[in-house]
């Protein structure tokens, strides 16, 4: 069995709820509803940078399964990405969209590409309610660095297309940005 760099349990609880628990500092980061690309842009002199991890068809987790509306034992396809500043890893990212969805998109080919880039500039994009976790990933703990205490997801629709998107942001993020850890 592969070590699962990206696990976070079931306590997905919407924005709001965790909002009294959390510094204005990361609610700005947290619940933002833009691209999360554009921010980390925005946050550093560093460049911008996209570590692909994996990339493929499996099945979704639980979670993953009942935020998108699938059975189970569907076919996904998933992305594992670090978010880099330099050389230094911010948020690790997972991305899973049903196989069948995926008529005409692009998303096996981003490569090196953030799929927020791509995605942010797609007409008719939908982004529903953001949901929170509180200290999201005790098993994130890899050469990457380890999870902070909050992790964020949503589901991005593009057309027939559902992408939830799940973004655990990293100790080095917020040291750099001297991110309270409230």
């Amino acid at each position: 069995m592969t070590h699962d760099r990206f696990s976070a349990g079931p306590h997905w609880l919407p924005a709001a709820a965790q909002r009294p628990r959390m510094s204005a500092a990361w609610w700005r980061w947290v619940a933002s509803r833009g691209s999360l690309t554009a921010q980390l842009r925005a946050a550093s002199t560093q460049p911008f940078g996209v570590r692909l991890l994996a990339q493929g068809i499996s099945r979704p987790r639980h979670t993953e399964a009942r935020a998108l509306g699938l059975d189970p034992r569907a076919r996904i396809w998933r992305r594992e990405v670090m978010l880099m500043l330099g050389d230094t890893p911010w948020v690790a990212a997972r991305s899973v969209a049903p196989l069948a969805s995926l008529h005409g998109a692009r998303l096996q080919s981003l490569g090196t590409r953030s799929l927020g880039s791509w995605l942010f500039r797609q007409p008719g994009l939908k982004r529903g309610p953001i949901e929170i976790i509180r200290s999201p990933a005790p098993t994130l703990v890899t050469a990457f660095g380890r999870a902070t205490p909050w992790g964020r997801r949503s589901v991005l629709r593009l057309g027939h297309t559902a992408i939830l998107v799940q973004e655990f942001f990293l100790d080095a993020m917020d040291a750099d940005l001297a991110l309270s850890s409230r």
